[in-house]
């Protein structure tokens, strides 16, 4: 067992629970579609996050250190993509347009962990702190990926719950629409964290 592990974790839960564009996407959608249809967005952060780790530890890492300025261009990339995704959650519409399809699917959910400027950022922390080469790099990096897995499954599912009841209290078009201009800010503040 690695000796920071309760260290690790408390990490892991802090950074998983807290809202961040992950969190935020999947309450919006726990909310409009439910919770079938935002299963691929529960899976889409669940793997990608724990791929990225799990290629942090295995090496990605020594790149990130060599080459700095790829941090930064995630960082500008992922500003895009949430600047895109504010605006489409924003002006999805009523409800009835809103119920045609998923915004967000698995393959863009997935590929955008390696965009996420919040969880780039905590993944490089995670593993260049807890991860060492030695006679326990194996068992630690296991351990890290493992982690990383459960945090983030568990907390975009209980986010995703959040939204899912929040419906319970919209009851009219003008619930809704607020409901996705409130969403559309918080994805907007998160962005602004990046850069504090």
């Amino acid at each position: 067992m690695h000796p920071e592990i309760f260290s690790i974790a408390l990490f892991w839960f802090v950074t998983a629970y807290t809202p961040g564009p992950n969190n935020v996407v999947a309450s919006y959608s726990g909310f409009n579609f439910g919770i079938t249809k935002t299963i691929p967005h529960i899976l889409g952060v669940t793997l990608g996050f724990t791929s990225l780790v799990l290629f942090l530890s295995i090496g990605l890492i020594n790149i990130f250190k060599l080459f700095p300025i790829i941090q930064l261009i995630i960082k500008y990339l992922g500003t895009l993509f949430l600047l895109y995704l504010a605006f489409k959650i924003a002006f999805s519409g009523g409800s009835g347009e809103i119920k045609k399809e998923n915004p967000v699917k698995f393959i863009e959910t997935f590929l955008f962990q390696y965009l996420n400027p919040k969880g780039v950022s905590v993944a490089i922390i995670v593993v260049s702190t807890y991860v060492e080469l030695g006679e326990n790099y194996i068992n630690y990096a296991t351990q890290v990926v493992l982690l990383a897995f459960l945090f983030s499954s568990t907390s975009i599912t209980l986010w995703t719950f959040i939204g899912k009841f929040l419906r319970k209290f919209a009851t009219n078009e003008k619930f809704i629409k607020y409901f996705n201009y409130v969403m559309s800010v918080l994805l907007l503040l998160s962005i602004i964290t990046f850069y504090i």
